[in-house]
């Protein structure tokens, strides 16, 4: 893979290959560093209500899903169907606009996963 000159950033895009990796510097499809980001855990999925920094609006954070971004991103869309709510996936974790925390809760077990309320 040739790097630029001018700053040494990886080749995000090739006209021969598409989209690259930046992190391994191979084809996107191909790409062998995001088959190992999901991230270890306890096993737990935690559901915390916040409310700090998002102007007294209230968000449920979802956090421990060893899933992988992809797959978060899916499950994301399909918790904010259930909900009826607005909301994202990133960084590992899911944000749930609003206060549906017993209806996610009732999903994420309905779903296998063992989850619990964190925060009080």
């Amino acid at each position: 893979m040739k790097k630029t000159s001018s700053n040494d950033a990886p080749v995000v895009y090739s006209s021969e290959f598409g989209r690259m990796c930046p992190g391994c510097g191979k084809p996107a499809k191909s790409c062998v560093c995001k088959k190992a980001s999901a991230p270890a855990g306890d096993g737990t999925v935690r559901l915390r209500r916040e409310t700090k920094g998002r102007g007294g609006k209230t968000v449920i954070v979802i956090t421990g899903l060893p899933l992988d971004t992809a797959a978060l991103t899916a499950l994301a869309a399909e918790l904010k169907k259930r909900c009826g709510c607005g909301g994202t996936a990133k960084d590992g974790v899911i944000e749930i606009q609003g206060d549906h925390a017993e209806v996610l809760l009732a999903e994420l077990l309905r779903r296998g996963y063992k989850a619990k309320r964190a925060g009080g």
